[in-house]
């Protein structure tokens, strides 16, 4: 497809393959376009306008803002609106319920048997010793036999787990739940998870990286989230907000650009 205009005010992009797209209608648009890239274009941080990268990836320069983690669509709204739809369907299960979210192997996580059997038997003893619901949904990197595993091993009263059929209830879990608990291989997940202000326990599986490292450090030392070792703690955090202090620093940039090239207001 060819780039022709018109060329917008402001493009969002997101990841490295959007890089070069998003330099050609730059110089495309004589300027015009106000560009932001999501995620570390690993390219000349002066070729956009505003860069919006997770602290843990350590970049920084005058027009990039950092994030505790990752920028996502979870919302108050969003998990009201959705648990509003899955309550009545989940009302048999007995209280604290929590949500366990999980992932799987991934380029730096491995989610080996014997991680899934600890994972298994820490939810057991939340069922057993807290008597805790559960509402458990996988995720395609989980494996076939994991997710095997952790039915038989979750098996009986006051635990759910999605199956893949109907609408998908990831939402409403957060809505619903009264705590988390979130394996360590998805910084979008556990970002998900800290949006709703609830106590969010981490799994985690084996290997790691130094920039999932310095994430999940960040995350403790903020007092958002706390390891998972098969009983839940309570504590409160007020929920980052990374989403709305990017889109807030797009809107005084835009606002500085676009008077200074004499297009706009700070308030367009």
């Amino acid at each position: 497809d060819q780039l022709v205009p018109p060329w917008p005010d402001l493009l969002i992009a997101s990841g490295r393959r959007t890089v070069a797209l998003a330099r050609a209608i730059k110089r495309a648009s004589g300027g015009h376009t106000f560009t932001v890239q999501i995620q570390n274009p690993t390219f000349d941080p002066d070729a956009f306008d505003l860069i919006a990268v997770p602290e843990h990836d350590r970049l920084s320069g005058n027009n990039v803002i950092t994030t505790l983690g990752a920028l996502h669509r979870v919302t108050a709204a969003r998990t009201i609106e959705a648990a509003d739809r899955f309550r009545s369907r989940l009302r048999h299960l007995p209280r604290p319920l929590v949500a366990v979210l999980i992932g799987g192997t991934n380029a730096q996580y491995r989610m080996t048997r014997a991680a899934t059997l600890r994972l298994a038997d820490g939810l057991s003893r939340l069922v057993r010793g807290q008597k805790a619901g559960l509402v458990v949904t996988a995720s395609r990197r989980t494996g076939a036999q994991n997710e095997i595993l952790l039915a038989e091993r979750l098996a009986g009263d006051g635990v759910e787990i999605w199956d893949g059929a109907g609408e998908n209830p990831y939402i409403a879990y957060l809505g619903l739940a009264d705590a988390l608990v979130v394996t360590c291989d998805s910084v979008s997940m556990i970002s998900e998870a800290c949006a709703t202000g609830k106590p969010v326990h981490v799994f985690h599986l084996e290997g790691g990286s130094t920039k999932f490292r310095r994430f999940h450090q960040s995350m403790a030392k903020a007092g958002i989230t706390r390891e998972f070792a098969g009983e839940l703690d309570h504590w409160t955090y007020d929920p980052p907000d990374d989403v709305g202090r990017v889109a807030e620093a797009v809107r005084r940039r835009m606002g500085q650009s676009a008077s200074t090239a004499g297009y706009g207001t700070e308030g367009d």
